[in-house]
């Protein structure tokens, strides 16, 4: 029971953390997303009517789904963690998030390590970085804020 409940309060937070990062994101950072001219071409276009409504309607549950899924990797670890300070705990969940989901992923991204060997010139600009790492930077911190208070 211990595990479904950590799972469940994990992929909320998960969720709503990811969805305040992508609002402010967006925010900061429509040429990115949005436009025919974008910088992001690889990615739906946000203001195609067609393509945001596919993204709208797979968002929450691919999330849900991506909570789930981190939060199972979790369970080996979890006393361990709930006997770490809160700035502990903290530093290893916003760390982890930032490190394993973007700066050292395996899907490349014109942000991350990845990205800087496999991604063409076009996509790997100066303007891009700020703007991407921004929404990186509040997920993680709000996901590790929020799931060291909560979680434990």
């Amino acid at each position: 029971m211990e595990y479904i409940v950590f799972s469940f309060w994990f992929t909320v937070i998960h969720t709503a953390s990811y969805t305040i990062a992508g609002v402010l994101g967006l925010r900061i950072g429509k040429e990115l997303y949005e436009q025919k001219n974008r910088l992001l071409d690889f990615l739906r276009n946000m203001s195609d009517e067609n393509e945001n409504k596919y993204v709208s309607k797979w968002f929450i549950p691919v999330q849900l789904l991506r909570g789930l899924l981190m939060s199972i990797v979790l369970y080996p670890i979890l006393g361990a963690l709930g006997e770490l300070s809160f700035g502990l705990r903290f530093a290893f969940l916003s760390g982890l998030m930032f490190i394993y989901t973007d700066l050292a992923s395996t899907v490349p991204f014109p942000h991350n390590l990845e990205g800087f060997i496999y991604m063409k010139d076009r996509y790997l600009k100066r303007e891009l970085f700020g703007k991407l790492y921004f929404e990186v930077l509040i997920y993680s911190l709000l996901f590790g804020f929020l799931a060291s208070w909560l979680l434990f």
